[in-house]
């Protein structure tokens, strides 16, 4: 998202109140009492494995008692990534995940043991099948969706025919931003359990987030019939708004666009040119990262009111990707330097989310994203860095959920900062360490896993060094 809104120092006070301490990936709890916060844990046959950056360390099974992830930061919970859906978790059918045996060799300490499952494979397909479930499951809601994809390909292998796990599959495809992927597994998964509230959801994401609004309507609908839930509610809620603004939108293919607009507020001048700076970026966005997103991107054209209708944006807000770029063009009649950057901006997302499989924090996302415009700090760089040398800026690990939920001086703050933190990397490691992270993440990485494999740096350090930055750069 783009903020048109100016960076100042007066009132930032107010931001002391959002404060809070990093937190690890996990928390390995001994028996002896004691804890270890590690990046991520594995389980080794008799062995536990944990990374801390980049160093490895093992320890007995028997010396553990459990495994917990570390606490969320407070901020990091306001919403998640606009781009990526928040899907319902599905509840197993009866044969998958029953078992609790099989899930106590598969699964020990929170941890999938890879050489039981291993041992699966000669084995009876319909155990096998549960198994990988059973691991693919344990991955994805640990927000493994790489290592959870692979498991769940390999149960499938072993039943092709099993809601539970096509649902699952499904599920990690739209969140790995492969929905046009996910949407024949999440119908097959209502084929075979068309009573299932949690399949029904899945598919309902699946169709909206391949611009079948109609059809996910639909099939919400059905799924809150079953069952209610108060965040599938809010999606529906979103879906019916849309819908019922853009009932006699038009609509024109181009090669990587849907473009869908109101034909009275638009002129075909205008919209032409919209579409011409679009294949532009996306050819200068394709060279940048290296990779395309796989599908076409929808593009939503509004007027202002329409547009505050459709995605309840705050007011300092100029544009949104949830998936879908929605842009307000009331009083527009060209593209303008301006609005050129917005595009490539809401167009960037579409690309860090595709390399970074949906898991991009938001300050990475906004940060990369503004340096794509391109925009610079310029006269911020200052105050910004009178911020970090009082230790007033917000922590960037309080900046990994969406910045929906802030007043307009906390975005202007938190997209300076991020900014800040991408330049400071771009400068000092180059832009391929950008990607680096990016694709860490998207293996399933933490972001501090990711930042310490790539900079060798933590969240504190990161917060350091950029305040260093800010001050070099821009002066004292």
């Amino acid at each position: 998202m783009r903020a048109f809104v100016i960076f100042f120092l007066q009132g930032v006070v107010c931001l002391l109140a959002v404060l809070s301490t990093t937190a690890p990936a996990e928390i390995i709890h001994l028996k002896n009492g004691r804890t270890i916060s590690v990046d991520r844990v594995r389980q080794k046959g008799a062995h536990l494995e944990y990374e801390i950056g980049e160093e490895s360390f093992a320890i007995l099974n028997s010396s553990v008692d459990h495994i917990e992830a570390g606490i969320v930061p407070q901020y990091a919970a306001t919403s998640p990534t606009e781009a990526v859906p928040n899907i319902a978790a599905f509840t197993p059918s009866e044969g998958v995940g029953n078992d609790a045996d099989l899930a106590d060799k598969i699964i020990r300490h929170g941890v999938v043991d890879s050489e039981a499952l291993a041992q699966l494979d000669e084995g009876d397909p319909s155990i096998a099948a549960a198994g990988y479930y059973m691991a693919g499951k344990n991955e994805f809601e640990r927000g493994n969706f790489s290592k959870a994809r692979s498991d769940f390909e390999r149960a499938l292998h072993f039943d092709s025919k099993n809601p539970a796990i096509l649902n699952y599959y499904a599920a990690v495809l739209v969140r790995t931003g492969n929905a046009s992927q996910a949407l024949p597994f999440a119908e097959s998964a209502v084929h075979y359990a068309p009573n299932s509230p949690d399949a029904l959801a899945v598919l309902g994401y699946a169709q909206f987030a391949t611009d079948h609004n109609k059809e996910a309507i639909v099939s919400w609908k059905r799924s809150l019939a079953l069952r209610p839930d108060t965040g599938l509610q809010e999606h529906l809620k979103k879906a019916e708004r849309e819908s019922t603004v853009e009932a006699d939108y038009s609509e024109r293919e181009t090669s990587h666009f849907t473009l869908r607009y109101e034909g009275a507020q638009t002129s075909e001048s205008l919209r032409a040119e919209l579409i011409n700076t679009l294949e532009s970026e996306y050819d200068d966005l394709v060279r940048e990262f290296g990779v395309a997103p796989r599908n076409s991107i929808p593009v939503v054209l509004y007027t202002d009111q329409a547009f505050f209708d459709v995605t309840q944006a705050p007011s300092w807000s100029g544009a949104v990707n949830d998936g879908k770029l929605r842009i307000p063009i009331h009083g527009i009649t060209s593209v303008t330097p301006e609005l050129a950057r917005v595009l490539k901006h809401e167009l960037a997302h579409s690309f860090i989310n595709q390399l970074s499989g949906g898991r991009c924090p938001q300050w990475l996302n906004e940060g990369i994203a503004q340096a794509m415009e391109p925009k610079s700090l310029s006269s911020n760089g200052n105050r910004l860095a009178q911020l970090f040398r009082s230790q007033h800026e917000i922590p960037f690990n309080s900046l990994e959920g969406s910045f929906m939920g802030f007043s307009p001086l906390q975005a202007a703050l938190a997209y300076d900062e991020s900014l800040a933190a991408v330049q400071y990397i771009s400068q000092t490691y180059g832009m391929s360490d950008v990607q680096r992270i990016l694709a860490r993440l998207g293996d399933g990485s933490s972001t501090e896993a990711a930042l310490r494999a790539t900079i060798h740096a933590n969240y504190g350090d990161l917060e350091t060094e950029v305040g260093n930055y800010l001050t070099t750069t821009y002066g004292n």
